[in-house]
């Protein structure tokens, strides 16, 4: 047999295999050899210190602090991380489930790294550098990730974030049980737009507790882990529901799911009942409020227990005085009505003349001319202009604005809270802003004279005067009307909210008795106790409005406003509970009486009888309409003995307002809290706990039945006299 000798090239060619698998097994050695180096110089804290299990059995995950109304409802968080965690038998099988098939197969058998994942990492992610090789992280090691986060170290920075992710795995896995890692997971995980934690996840997506999520929702929460923005179902609802169906489709693989189910489940839509539960709630305000007072509560707690208690990591949580129904009426009442009378404003505007004085007063630059993309809030979405800062400033200037406070006179507690637009947007509280109260103000004046002895049939000149001393003031009744041969009685004067005879009482008073009453009521401190002040030129806030009233509603005790029932930790201890106020003694109780009996009839025949004829409200209420001079700031207040309302609308300055009657008291602030009363009385509950009726006695009634007007002269005289015979 003939034995054929290798030719020169084929001996070269193996030589050259044979050198080159040297080569690849000498830097395969090499690069193990520098990993396991890089190992022990991340094992040795060389590139920061790792946890300790002494660090690790420690781990408590910072927890938001939830504010509940008193029915119930989560109506906003207090957070450094938005975060709200659960307990393990809070998670469904079928979120585990998901999980597990998605981010982690092998999770129940590997001791915190994959060693399959981490061989591909290591071939594919750092030799090759291939960023499709996959991150090879198991649930463990995303926890740790999520926790203490990765820091950079240059090119270094992947292999020795993946090391330290790694060791810290191994040795959380010795101290915890798989469940409890999950759980950590779970709580720890972030979903994007500031939340932490598949609980605030399930309650900002679907409104809902985590361990009430159908299989479908726990796929498409699992699945935003992978990219929270992309997956985001809200935002990208396509992505979100490709991504879900991987999810189920996972699910199925690993035999969680049956085909029949899986098919079901990726036809289905994706439901949102999206909800916002940071400040940018509808109750936004409300819990910006509730962030300062309970910082200040909290701050005193912690001072005189010696205590640490921590707002925004404790999990606290706050119990509050307002009512989410009514709130959402509230705001839903506020709405409507500024969508109509916004389209109402904006026509009144159209002429330019206004906004070329509007712009007259303005100084801008050149880059305020700049045109560019501009999001504006309106009322149906935040829609996308372009324009440039003035068409901002306009667009805003001339916005209608409204804040609404209801409150609980008996003792003080702040049912709703709207104070203004758009938290988001327009965050300055216009519950607590200071505009002229106009003849919202009139009933202190009134009460205050029926305080020193003036009876409500006393009766008062209506005929225009100008006053000299007071540099040719001449005040008028909104109408125009006036009465040289009839005087007015003063419950008449009150329920049209008649100007004159309103300053004709003022002069009829001591200066000094309003005064008194204005500080019994906690108003601002009077500098110039001018005589229009009796109609309303004073500068009050809705907050103070509606808390002085609460004095009428209370049988002349007002109670200071609050908003915090209780605190508790997040044991369900208490921490803080509300004492009962003490109420200040502002009038007397048939003065308060009295308000209360000619205010009802400003409902009945007065400027705020379009509550009955338009509206239909047949609740036994008191109210008083305000409308500022030149229709700059409109009011409404209204209350029965268990419930005081009260609103304001205008712009956010005075220069720019409607120049008609569409910008009235009655016209603009009424139908709000008109609509919030049909509300209330469609819900029998609500109805019999705030809308009762008052307890005033007949003599009171009786006060105020008297004719409006009275004939001035001698023909006046004897047509009383002829009548008082005749009865």
């Amino acid at each position: 047999m003939k034995i054929l000798k290798e030719t020169q090239p084929q001996l070269l060619k193996k030589k050259n295999l044979t050198l080159l698998l040297k080569y690849i097994t000498g830097l395969i050695l090499l690069g193990l050899l520098l990993i396991f180096l890089l190992f022990l110089l991340v094992y040795s804290d060389v590139f920061g210190k790792l946890p300790n299990k002494e660090n690790l059995t420690a781990i408590i995950n910072e927890e938001a602090s939830l504010i509940y109304s008193s029915d119930t409802i989560i109506v906003g968080k207090i957070f450094a991380e938005n975060r709200t965690n659960v307990k393990l038998e809070q998670i469904p099988k079928h979120l585990k489930e998901a999980l597990i098939a998605t981010e982690d197969k092998r999770f129940y058998t590997h001791n915190g790294y994959d060693g399959q994942s981490y061989a591909r990492v290591f071939f594919r992610s750092i030799l090759m550098r291939d960023a499709s090789g996959g991150g090879g992280s198991t649930i463990t090691q995303q926890l740790i990730k999520n926790l203490y986060g990765r820091q950079y170290h240059g090119f270094l920075s992947m292999p020795i974030n993946k090391i330290k992710e790694l060791i810290i795995a191994s040795r959380m896995e010795t101290l915890y049980s798989k469940d409890e890692i999950l759980l950590l997971y779970l709580n720890s995980v972030p979903f994007g737009e500031n939340n932490f934690g598949v609980e605030s996840a399930a309650n900002r997506f679907f409104n809902k507790s985590v361990n009430e999520l159908k299989v479908e929702e726990s796929a498409v929460l699992v699945g935003m882990l992978k990219a929270n923005t992309f997956y985001n179902p809200r935002i990208n609802p396509k992505n979100a529901k490709k991504r879900r169906n991987t999810v189920l489709q996972l699910m199925n693989n690993e035999a969680y799911l049956g085909n029949q189910t899986t098919d079901s489940l990726q036809k289905l839509p994706i439901t949102l009942y999206y909800k916002n539960l940071d400040t940018n709630t509808s109750a936004g305000y409300f819990s910006y409020q509730i962030k300062k007072k309970t910082t200040e509560i909290i701050k005193t707690i912690n001072e005189t227990t010696n205590s640490n208690y921590n707002l925004e990591t404790d999990g606290l949580k706050i119990y509050t005085t307002l009512n989410y129904g009514i709130q959402k009426m509230a705001e839903k009442a506020a709405k409507e009505q500024l969508v109509i009378k916004q389209k109402q404003l904006d026509k009144e505007l159209q002429s330019n003349i206004l906004k070329n004085r509007w712009l007259k007063d303005q100084e801008f630059t050149a880059k305020d001319k700049q045109e560019r993309s501009l999001k504006l809030f309106d009322w149906d979405s935040t829609k996308t202009i372009t324009g440039n800062t003035i068409d901002s400033l306009w667009h805003y200037s001339k916005m209608l604005n409204t804040s609404v406070l209801i409150t609980n006179p008996k003792n003080g507690a702040i049912i709703s809270w709207v104070g203004g637009n758009n938290f988001t947007t327009l965050p300055f509280d216009m519950v607590l802003s200071h505009r002229q109260i106009a003849s919202a103000f009139k009933p202190f004046l009134y009460a205050t004279a029926l305080e020193k002895g003036i009876s409500p049939c006393d009766y008062f000149e209506n005929e225009e005067k100008t006053y000299k001393e007071y540099e040719n003031w001449k005040p008028e009744n909104a109408d125009h009307s006036s009465t040289p041969d009839k005087k007015v009685a003063l419950w008449y004067a009150l329920i049209q909210s008649m100007n004159i005879p309103s300053v004709n009482l003022y002069f009829k008073l001591e200066k000094e008795w309003l005064t008194k009453s204005c500080e019994k009521l906690k108003f601002p401190e009077i500098i110039d106790n001018a005589p229009s002040i009796a109609l309303g030129t004073l500068d009050l806030s809705l907050f103070e409005t509606t808390r002085a009233y609460g004095a009428f509603a209370n049988d002349g005790e007002m109670n200071d406003l609050y908003m915090v029932s209780k605190i508790t930790d997040k044991e369900g201890n208490i921490i803080y509970e509300s004492k009962e106020s003490k109420t200040e003694k502002v009038f007397t109780k048939e003065s308060s009486q009295t308000v209360t009996a000619i205010l009802q009839q400003a409902v009945e025949q007065g400027t705020s009888s379009k509550i009955r004829s338009t509206f239909k409200i047949k609740s036994p209420l008191a109210s008083k309409t305000g409308t500022a001079q030149n229709y700059t700031n409109a009011w409404f207040m209204a209350y029965t003995p268990n419930i005081v309302l009260g609103t304001w609308v205008g712009t956010s300055k005075n220069t720019i307002h409607f120049n008609s009657g569409n910008g009235s008291g009655s016209s603009l602030a009424l139908p709000i809290i008109a609509n919030i009363l049909k509300e209330i009385e469609k819900d029998p509950k609500l109805k019999e706990q705030y809308l009762t009726s008052f307890n005033i006695p007949e003599e009171i009634s009786s006060s105020i039945k008297c004719t409006a007007y009275r004939e001035k002269g001698i023909k006046g005289f004897f047509n009383r006299l002829f009548k008082k015979k005749k009865e």
